[in-house]
């Protein structure tokens, strides 16, 4: 430090700054200056008075010999500095870091003793004459004579280099040291000059590359994924770390960006596509934590995951195709639902936890459910079936309302990325409309639950008929309550209709009624063709209609037995049974409380069933043999055809006993070319096994039709005039909540509305259509 004290060291006279100074004595005054930097240079700075120092600059740049001074001082510090390099030249390899760090450091504390005395010649010549300061111009000196050495420059980099790549083959190296000659090579970079990059950073981010090349091509050829991924985020910390423990902040960007090219970019389609541990293989064996690494990884270069996302659509379509094709599956609509749920539960969960919920991987999910999904109707209508079963006997084990919730949530998502949404209406309201008048169903409020979900998903007018079953129900108890209240007494069968009734009982049984009155349309189906009730049943149905066409003037009643069930008490020989059958079985049963023996022929003639209901009716009641009611009398029931034929004759099977009181005798199924029992003994139609096909139901096409053009007329009524292919826009985005219609479909209507003179071509461009009033 420089002494403040007022004493004159030898060879220095005091200046008046009063007095002129001509040039011997502005020479002489420099001489001292000289004098005193020697001093500072050889550390003897105590022995020297800041004060007089300080004032002799101050009289050389007033009596303007401040480019005497200012040149003089370059003049000493590059010599000196001259000594410095030679003394760095002179030190071996491992000591040069060390000697600079020295060197360094005493260079700035001199040069900053050297600044605080020539402070006026800064404040003024420098400013004046756009020289560099005092301080900057020592700096540029340094990096110019000792840094810049070229006997010092190579051997800086080499031994810093190596330092680095001792580093990272895991040996110890002195990170604060390394870290002293970067700060040294960053301030050297004055007057626009980058030390740092020019003399290092570029030579090192060129030796870093070729290092992670070789490295990565290595490491890629003898390892698997996963530890290819492993080594990569190891590295790629380490650059992290080596950055910000000794390298200049400037160069994380940098070395990320490298990191990420040699360890991401170049080998990213090798590793997805690496056989037996790249991407393909982590979906099938449910690697989370590999998926979940490689997507951290991958993040760092965001076009390397389309490359990802477009293996995952694959590895999902895949999998579908394979539920799609399992025949075991194709049987069992409920399996084939459970296995598209699992599916989909294990493809969410690689994009809740591997993929941290990205939308791209999300919305790359969705598009790869829907393409597989919609190949045909059949996931539609499974899942209807699957709703079916669900509703009664799968709820049956849940006994919270929110387990029930979870359920039902798992088939709306299914449900939403279906795009024949109106085929699994279809589908739904038929197994809706068995389920009520079965009463089979497990729980209303399910059932309700179920249709609000819907209807939150498509809008009101897709449940309205749904809702209206609910209510046609709800009204028919209210309405044989009060007819019970009126008429106490009446007997009464089991027969639901369309107005759908149920009947029971023998011949000497009372009859006990429950009548369903059904709003045509709000239920599925066309209108059934009616048969000859037995004389007692018949009675109670007139009395019921007398009944509720005095409570509602205007309607009208058709009643609908094949939609109608009975318990029926039987006496069979060796036991009694109460029978659970449909009304047409009731029908023909109810024949043989007179009759011993009945011809195919006279149940024809006495039942007035179309022919084909009653051979499925008949045969259910005598083929399944675990409730074989009748038997046969016209042929073996080992014949190849077990059809009813003209010349057969049945009886009751008075040897026929079961364990069970209440017996259910099931429909079969009829197939082309046999007949049997469908669905392992379950009623055709009703249970998750029930056969369905992918074509398209009649009624569902002809619904499109009418809901295509509906639309059309809606658009063109409201613009008037429109192109057609924004017209054909339009239509697809206004049903696509229903179903997907296509160019061709919505191309047809508009000709058929055209015929009807619903609309024009225009006259000017045919491709406009004008909506005529």
């Amino acid at each position: 430090m420089l002494n403040n004290a007022k004493k004159t060291s030898s060879g220095i006279r005091q200046f008046r700054s009063g007095d002129p100074m001509d040039e011997k004595e502005s020479n002489k005054t420099w001489e001292c200056l000289k004098n005193a930097i020697h001093q500072i240079h050889q550390h003897n700075a105590s022995s020297l008075s800041f004060e007089e120092l300080y004032r002799n600059a101050y009289n050389l740049v007033l009596h303007k010999y401040g480019e005497l001074l200012y040149n003089g001082v370059q003049g000493v510090v590059t010599e000196h500095l001259k000594d410095v390099a030679q003394s760095c030249v002179d030190c071996p390899d491992d000591r040069l870091l060390e000697e600079l760090k020295r060197q360094w450091d005493d260079h700035k504390t001199t040069m900053v003793m050297i600044r605080d005395i020539l402070m006026y010649m800064d404040r003024n010549f420098v400013s004046q004459y756009k020289k560099v300061p005092v301080y900057e111009m020592g700096l540029m000196i340094f990096r110019e004579n000792v840094s810049g050495h070229l006997r010092v420059r190579t051997r800086l980099l080499t031994l810093m280099l190596n330092n680095i790549a001792a580093e990272r083959r895991g040996e110890q190296v002195d990170r604060i040291l390394l870290k002293h000659t970067v700060n040294m090579l960053v301030e050297l970079g004055v007057q626009g000059k980058s030390v740092y990059r020019e003399c290092f950073e570029d030579q090192f981010l060129d030796h870093t590359r070729k290092f992670y090349q070789d490295e990565s091509v290595q490491y890629i050829s003898q390892n698997a994924c996963s530890d290819y991924l492993k080594k990569a985020e190891m590295r790629i910390k380490e650059e992290k770390s080596r950055v910000e423990n000794y390298l200049h902040e400037s160069t994380m960007e940098k070395i990320q960006e490298l990191c990420d090219e040699e360890w991401v970019l170049a080998h990213y389609k090798t590793l997805i596509h690496m056989e037996n541990s790249g991407c393909s293989w982590m979906f099938e064996h449910d690697k989370v934590q590999d998926l979940e690494r490689m997507y951290r990884l991958f993040s760092r270069v965001p076009q390397t995951l389309k490359e990802v996302q477009r293996v995952m659509m694959e590895c999902i379509c895949e999998s579908g195709r394979d539920i799609l094709n399992d025949p075991e599956k194709v049987k069992d609509p409920v399996s084939f639902i459970q296995a598209i749920l699992t599916l989909k539960h294990k493809y969410d969960q690689f994009v809740k936890e591997s993929f941290k919920e990205s939308k791209d991987f999300q919305l790359a999910l969705k598009q790869a459910l829907e393409s597989f999904l919609n190949k045909d109707t059949r996931t539609a209508q499974y899942l209807s079936l699957y709703v079916d079963d669900m509703f009664r006997k799968g709820l049956k084990s849940m006994s919270t309302d929110s387990e029930q919730d979870v359920k039902l949530e798992e088939v709306v998502t299914v449900f939403r990325f279906l795009q024949d949404k109106d085929v699994f209406e279809n589908f739904y309201k038929q197994h809706l409309a068995r389920r009520l008048l079965t009463g089979r169903t497990v729980s209303d409020e399910a059932e309700k639950n179920m249709i609000s979900k819907l209807k939150s998903e498509c809008g009101h007018q897709y449940t309205s008929k749904l809702e209206g079953m609910f209510s046609d129900m709800k009204l028919s108890e209210d309405l044989m309550k009060y007819y019970k209240a009126t008429f106490q007494g009446s007997a009464a069968s089991s027969q639901r209709a369309r107005a759908a009734g149920s009947a029971a009982g023998g011949a000497t049984s009372g009859i006990e009624l429950k009548v369903s009155v059904l709003t045509s349309g709000f239920w599925p189906g066309p209108p059934g063709q009616a048969c000859e009730l037995p004389p007692e049943i018949q009675d109670c149905c007139n009395r019921y209609e007398t009944f509720y066409l005095a409570k509602h003037t205007g309607r009208r009643l058709t009643w609908q037995p094949n939609h109608g069930a009975a318990d029926i008490k039987a006496n069979m020989g060796r036991s009694r049974h109460e029978l659970n059958v449909s009304t047409y079985q009731m029908c023909i049963l109810m024949l043989f409380n007179n009759h011993q023996n009945l011809s195919w022929q006279d149940i024809v003639m006495q039942t007035n069933i179309p022919v084909d209901e009653l051979k499925r009716h008949l045969m259910s009641l005598y083929v399944n043999p675990k409730a074989k009611i009748l038997v046969k009398l016209g042929g073996s029931d080992k014949d190849k055809s077990k059809e009813p034929q003209d010349g057969d004759a049945f009886q009751v099977n008075s040897m026929f006993e079961c364990k069970l009181f209440r017996v259910k005798v099931p429909l079969v199924v009829q197939r082309s070319g046999q007949d049997g029992l469908g669905a392992g003994g379950k009623e055709a139609g009703e249970g998750p096994s029930a056969s369905a096909g992918s074509d398209l139901p009649a009624s569902v096409e002809e619904d499109r039709k009418h809901l295509v053009e509906a639309v059309i007329v809606r658009i063109m009524k409201s613009r008037k005039h429109l192109e057609h292919n924004q017209l054909v826009m339009e239509v697809t985005r206004h049903l696509t909540s229903r179903f997907q219609p296509s160019p061709t479909l919505i191309k047809q209507r508009i000709e058929k509305l055209i015929e009807r003179e619903y609309l024009e071509r225009s006259q000017q461009d045919r491709r406009i259509y004008n909506y005529l009033a």
